[in-house]
Parts: structure tokens; sequence; C-alpha cells
């Protein structure tokens, strides 16, 4: 008699396998593109029918919408973590910038630029878009004013000063699809640059900190 034993099937649950479906897309969406999001190719990626995957997502555009926001979230807590235990506000914002500049971030870069496009004809998506720009804001306005009421920062209009440095990382991050090799080291700076001075911070605050390490 074999001694092997065949392995029950363990079925999940719903909650389990519709996150695991949202977990593949945003995985496709981030190293392949919004537009490769569809019922049929996620069924690939998770080996199973696409059936099955429609009857969690009984639209593409659900699913795509939902990819987007489950990447942009994994992002932000990343990056702009909610809390910040082990550092100072000026350190978790150089953590920030260190964390946002790269070749590591170009993905995540290339994908808002495609949602973005994508959004103007997808409501759905749309709607993600605009509360994760809001969230993004909301979580770095948080961040200020804590730096403010630590002394650390300095400014009048935290939320703008947010929305500033914001969009000066968005500017720069429509570039994720060309060679920024000759940039100069200015241009490089730049979104530091404006974050010390919206925060009224000395040159090189952002850079020259004591403790270059990441916080959890």
């Amino acid at each position: 008699m074999s001694s092997s034993v065949q392995r029950k099937r363990v079925r999940k649950t719903p909650a389990a396998r519709r996150a695991e479906i949202v977990e593949a897309a945003a995985r496709v969406a981030l190293t392949e593109g919004l537009e490769c999001v569809t019922l049929r190719r996620i069924g690939d990626e998770l080996d199973v029918r696409p059936g099955l995957i429609s009857h969690y997502f009984p639209s593409a555009e659900e699913l795509v919408a939902e990819a987007f926001s489950t990447a942009a979230a994994g992002e932000l807590d990343a990056l702009l973590p909610v809390d910040r235990p082990d550092g100072t506000p000026v350190q978790y914002l150089a953590r920030y910038f260190a964390l946002s500049t790269g070749e590591a971030y170009d993905d995540i870069s290339r994908l808002w630029i495609n949602a973005r496009h994508l959004s103007r004809y997808r409501p759905l998506l749309r709607d993600r878009v605009v509360e994760r720009e809001l969230a993004t804001d909301d979580r770095l306005e948080g961040l200020i004013r804590d730096g403010v009421a630590q002394g650390e920062f300095r400014t009048d209009d935290p939320r703008a000063a947010a929305v500033h440095i914001l969009v000066v990382i968005d500017g720069l991050g429509a570039h994720a699809n060309t060679d920024t090799s000759n940039r100069t080291e200015a241009e490089k700076r730049l979104a530091i640059t404006t974050a010390e001075r919206e925060l009224g911070l000395p040159h090189g605050s952002l850079t020259n900190v004591t403790d270059t390490s990441t916080p959890n």
C-alpha cells in the first residue's frame, strides 16, 4: 500500500480569496500596467478560471480600481506610516524622500501616471485616484503638523506646505518613463529643497540627518 496520502484541497474563505485576487491584480498593475489587469490575466496569474475572478469582481473596471487603490495604499503606508515611534518628524520626512526617489520607486510612479491617464475614461478608477491623492495629502499634512508641534518645522499652513511638496514630487515622478540620468544635483534635490523651504529648515536638513536608518 502506498504511504502517500492525498492532501485535501483547502477551500479559501471568500475574504481570503478576494484578498488574493486583489493582491495579484495589484502586482500585475505595478509591473505590467493597469491595462493588463483583466479577469483572464488575473485568472492565469492565480491558475483559476476567469469565472472565479468575476464572481468577486463582476467587471474588470472594478478590479482595476481595486488594484490601483491597494497598490497606492501600500505605497503610502510604506513611505509615510501612521505610527512613527522610532524617530523624529525630520527623520521620518528624510526617510520619505530617501525611499521615494530612485529606480526602486519607478514602478509606483509609473502606476500613478497610468492611473491618472486612464481615470479620464474610467469613473471607478477616477474616484480611487482622488481618494488616494487626498489620503496622501492628509498623511503628509499630519507629519508636518507633528513637526510643527514639536518645534522642528515652521509653517502657518501645514496643508498648503504638504500640497506644495507633493506637487513637486508628482512633477518629478512624471519623468519615470524617461531617461533622467542627465539631471543635475539641483534637479534631483528639487523636492527636498522645496520641503526645506516650505518648512523653514536649513539647507541639507533632510539629507544630513544624524540617524539615516529606516524606521519601522
